[in-house]
């Protein structure tokens, strides 16, 4: 009896082993390369990446609900301002105080760094103040009920850390130094990013010690990893590899995403991308004319692509926000497919043997981009037009994508909304004209319409929960019959890994190490 028991003893003992040494780190194949500096790149993965280094004054939990982060409590004063009350305590990773003056820093920093990517989640601010170590105070130009969800992207650097320092600083590790639950240890471009807990952070303490992600940017490599095992998990699986992974009784782990993929149509100037059927510079740009945008909505087989191409794994889409969320507006139905309708109106538009066009999107970046534009040019192709494609890798596509000098005629965009828990974010940024001193249409891809942007600034500025939904709805309806913006499809969050891992996905395709955990 008792060497049984010994033996039970000795087995659990063993088990506790194994899952301490299973915690000890945890190998994340990823998708994107990290931009460590946090005000560098308004993209999901950078914001995820930002989250295990450094905090906000608010966060979204994994049911995209707005909670507290370096800010305990907030409450409005008048409808045009916001009393924030700072957690006491909390440290940074070199051991300093975090107060409000680094908040007031790294708002300040927000507009200096690249092109002011993350100004659209401080727009309408004009001024933050301190009121004392950990208080502060932000007013509003306007009343703006969704100020503590509009900032919960703004990660906090230290001004001591971080007061002269440049973007290569945090690519370096010099500067990045945060107060979030893991350090920073390592970053090797192109290979890895390495991350060490943080033994002082004050909230939930991951499972895992240490962190590394492994970059493969290669589905085919970055599936061929985790079924090699040298990554324990891997982001953003192929559609069509999630059967083959789990016959091989890999783990997946799925929810719907809240990222809607759709074609922007550039309005503004003509373009090299389009011309005659022979090639030949046109001297009007025929995406001026809203019957041609709505032409190339209803050549589009939404179904198609989801299922031939998505596998199943995603959701036609009717506007920029997915089904179910707060400000989606049921009156706005899926396009359609109709091609006979689309010719019709390229004719009535004076493209009755149609025109040449290249569609651009990144290869690199949402799932299955590069598949989508070429499924497209086969669809588009059916109803006259000379189609090209051409995607470029992230890094440089989003380059060419940015107001006031997008290079594109028709391009792949996605936007996701969890960053406002509503569509106002994604009116305000992509739909409403380009004015950097505001802060608004600042991805905005090539179109403006005043009568639309008028709608879009009401609706932003009502307080009533209620009477704030009916704008919303009404601005979105007043933007998708424009047809300044085409709806594809609402794509799904996929994640894969090795038995003896359990996953939490979010719905905002954030990959955080903190929703990893040993079985």
């Amino acid at each position: 009896m008792n060497s049984k028991r010994y033996m039970m003893v000795f087995i659990v003992l063993f088990s506790v082993f194994v899952q301490a040494a299973g915690a000890a780190e945890l190998v994340i194949g990823t998708r994107v390369e990290p931009l460590i500096d946090p005000h560098s790149q308004y993209v999901t993965a950078n914001m995820a990446y930002s989250k295990h280094i450094f905090g906000t004054l608010t966060r979204v939990d994994n049911n995209i609900r707005l909670v507290p982060g370096l800010a305990k409590s907030w409450k409005a004063i008048d409808s045009n301002t916001w009393e924030f009350k700072l957690a006491q305590g909390i440290k940074f990773h070199d051991g300093s105080d975090f107060t409000a003056e680094d908040v007031v820093f790294s708002y300040k920093r927000v507009p200096n760094i690249g092109n002011g990517a993350f100004l659209s989640s401080l727009r309408g601010i004009v001024e933050t103040k301190i009121a004392d170590p950990h208080t502060l105070i932000i007013k509003t130009e306007k009343p703006n009920p969704i100020l503590p969800f509009q900032i919960n992207n703004v990660f906090i650097v230290s001004k001591k850390a971080c007061e002269k320092a440049e973007t290569a600083d945090f690519t370096s590790g010099k500067a990045a130094i945060g107060t979030g639950p893991y350090k920073f240890a390592e970053f090797v471009p192109g290979n890895r990013l390495v991350l060490q807990k943080n033994e002082t952070y004050q909230g939930e303490k991951p499972a895992f010690d240490k962190v590394t992600f492994r970059i493969f940017s290669n589905n085919d490599t970055r599936t061929a990893a985790l079924a090699g095992g040298a990554v324990d998990m891997i982001d953003f699986v192929p559609p069509n590899e999630v059967e083959q992974l789990e016959k091989k009784n890999f783990k997946i782990f799925k929810c719907a995403s809240d990222r809607v993929i759709f074609m922007t149509c550039n309005t503004l100037k003509s373009f090299p991308f389009i011309t005659d059927k022979d090639g030949k510079a046109l001297e009007k740009n025929p995406l001026k004319d809203i019957r041609v945008r709505k032409a190339l909505s209803k050549a589009i087989y939404r179904d198609a692509i989801v299922q031939q191409v998505m596998t199943g794994l995603a959701f036609p889409a009717s506007q920029i926000i997915p089904e179910g969320w707060y400000s989606y507006n049921p009156e706005l139905n899926v396009e359609k497919y109709d091609p006979e309708g689309a010719r019709k109106l390229l004719a009535e538009a004076g493209y009755p043997d149609g025109f040449g066009l290249t569609i651009h999107g990144p290869n690199d970046r949402y799932v299955n981009d590069a598949k989508i534009c070429e499924a497209l040019a086969q669809m588009l192709g059916k109803i006259g037009l000379r189609i090209k494609v051409e995607t470029l890798p992230k890094s440089a596509y989003f380059t060419k994508l940015v107001p006031p000098q997008n290079e594109f005629a028709f391009a792949l965009l996605g936007w996701s909304s969890s960053d406002a828990g509503e569509s106002s974010n994604g009116l305000v940024s992509i739909a409403h004209s380009y004015d950097k001193s505001k802060g608004i249409g600042i991805n905005n891809p090539g179109h403006s319409n005043p009568q639309t942007d008028a709608v879009i600034e009401k609706a932003v500025a009502t307080v009533d929960t209620g009477a704030r939904e009916k704008m919303l709805q009404e601005a979105m309806a007043a933007v998708i019959n424009d047809y300044a913006l085409i709806p594809l499809h609402a794509q799904s969050v996929v994640i894969a890994s090795r038995k003896g891992i359990t996953y939490i996905p979010r719905a905002d395709e954030q990959t955080l190490a903190m929703n990893a955990k040993p079985e």
